[in-house]
């Protein structure tokens, strides 16, 4: 069994083990704000994929210092943090407060990195070439939330954009000297388990650096719980997610670093699969079929 992990990575990187600070940057999204749509994407409940983030205040020093005292039970005296800006579209505001906002934490000595999730069609250049100046303080990952390559489940959905749009700013990102992770969701509504490699297979080609691959879970109040409910969509049981993504791991450059193996809601949200919500479980799972059946990223790998 092998794949990179991201602690294995971020030790690697930084020489000692990292935490992630999940924080609220007060943004929205075009898909909620009416300038794209009003309703968020099918699975998205309402804190926008921010569920275990720090709630946003008017000083980021307070966020800072309550999601350190969040993991505190976890970190030692030589721990790194990086400052995960998580709910929403994080690039999605004036360039003037992204740089008052950014800045001011890739100058902090405690902050080793600082992760920003946003999507495809909310970076502009000037937006980049901000992200490129910060970069140059401390290492900016930026999260695209792509999902899927294929045209007609983005549309069901409600992505909200094309999958071209992703890879000018992968590649965008790229030149800018930004590491790209790229976030996937494995089950989405009609998808085959072909059209799902496909996805992996593309943001290897396209060279994302990271990828999170997730679960498609039910939250309650969302469209795909209406689906769900009216047996419109079926989720995927436990062992066929491990088995497909061990699937997707294997078509992943071995370097690509596996920032997530699954994803799970707030439980007090979690409609549907059950069985997503004890992590520990799924979690253990995955590593004893990955050692079954000897799961190595990169076999099956293929750059043509």
């Amino acid at each position: 069994m092998y794949y990179n992990s991201f602690s294995k990575a971020m030790r690697g990187k930084f020489g000692r083990p990292i935490y992630k600070l999940s924080l609220d940057s007060g943004m929205t999204c075009p898909n909620r704000d009416g300038t794209l749509g009003t309703g968020g994407c099918i699975f998205c409940g309402d804190m926008g994929a921010g569920e275990f983030a720090e709630k946003q205040t008017s000083d980021i020093e307070e966020q800072l210092a309550k999601a350190k005292n969040r993991v505190s039970f976890k970190t030692k005296a030589n721990t790194g943090f990086i400052a995960y800006f998580q709910s929403f579209t994080n690039t999605y505001a004036p360039l003037s407060y992204l740089e008052r906002l950014y800045m001011p934490i890739a100058e902090r000595e405690d902050i080793c990195a600082i992760s920003i999730a946003t999507r495809p069609d909310c970076l502009s250049q000037p937006v980049v070439e901000l992200l490129r100046r910060i970069n140059r303080i401390k290492p900016v990952f930026v999260e695209l939330g792509l999902q899927t390559i294929h045209e007609s489940t983005a549309k069901l959905i409600r992505r909200g954009y094309t999958t071209s749009i992703y890879d000018d700013a992968v590649m965008r990102l790229k030149r800018a000297g930004i590491e790209v992770v790229t976030h996937m969701i494995i089950g989405l509504p009609n998808e085959t388990e072909e059209m799902i490699y496909e996805t992996a297979e593309h943001i290897a080609r396209i060279g994302s650096d990271g990828i999170k691959l997730h679960l498609l879970y039910i939250l309650k109040e969302t469209d795909l719980e209406k689906m769900y409910l009216n047996g419109e969509y079926t989720p995927l049981e436990m062992d066929e997610y491990i088995r497909i993504l061990a699937g997707c791991i294997r078509r992943l450059p071995k370097e690509m670093v596996i920032h997530r193996m699954t994803g799970d809601g707030a439980k007090r949200d979690l409609v549907a699969p059950l069985w997503s919500g004890d992590k520990k479980r799924v979690l253990a799972a995955i590593n004893d079929y990955f050692e079954k059946e000897n799961v190595v990223q990169g076999s099956l790998y293929n750059l043509d």
